[in-house]
């Protein structure tokens, strides 16, 4: 009975429920058009560290996302659905992995960043066989740097769900808000199919 009730749980942290809020656009990232991405180096899933400084790709896609749970760990309270752009982020990152392949084609690399461990994200990495990076910008980082839009849940400063298309370390699209999360990667496929010529 404990095995099933923790595949249950699993199954229902990669589907959205119904009626949730939708975030609305604050105007929290109005500034980030255009602006530089720094060089950080991070705490990475797939290597010790990233560079995004030494990343090849012609697009870098940066996606900010608040807290991916862990089955039967971290899983956040009811209260979680009740924050407009909170809940999501396994069916979000479950759909950037599925479709890696496809943004390979527009020599894209995509990363996800959220404020949780390092050892939080790699387990559930780990746990859900994701292909994409995903990085932990514990100490806020990007937020000091480029103000990425934050909230607080039970103490915790996490951000705020945004991805930053970046060409040539420049900022050249912002998505935000983001609704619905699953959905999303159809977004940034589309942008990049009308855009990919300037690579």
């Amino acid at each position: 009975m404990e095995n099933d009730s923790k595949y249950q749980m699993d199954e229902e942290l990669t589907k959205l429920p119904e009626g949730l809020p939708k975030p609305i656009d604050d105007g929290a990232s109005d500034h980030l058009l255009g602006m530089t991405i720094p060089d950080f180096i991070l705490s990475s899933t797939k290597n010790s560290a990233l560079d995004l400084s030494k990343m090849d790709s012609c697009y870098k896609i940066l996606y900010f996302f608040p807290m991916i749970a862990i089955p039967g760990e971290n899983v956040p309270q009811s209260e979680w659905n009740d924050i407009p752009g909170a809940r999501g982020c396994t069916p979000q990152n479950i759909s950037m992995s599925k479709h890696s392949e496809d943004l390979r084609k527009y020599d894209a690399t995509i990363i996800g960043i959220s404020t949780q461990p390092i050892n939080e994200l790699t387990k559930v990495s780990s746990l859900r066989k994701f292909s994409q990076s995903l990085v932990s910008d514990r100490d806020l980082e990007f937020q000091e740097t480029l103000s990425i839009p934050t909230f607080q849940f039970e103490g915790k400063m996490m951000y705020k769900r945004l991805t930053l298309i970046v060409l040539e370390s420049r900022i050249v699209k912002v998505f935000y808000p983001i609704f619905p999360p699953d959905k999303h990667i159809f977004e940034i496929l589309e942008w990049l199919e009308k855009d990919s010529a300037k690579c």
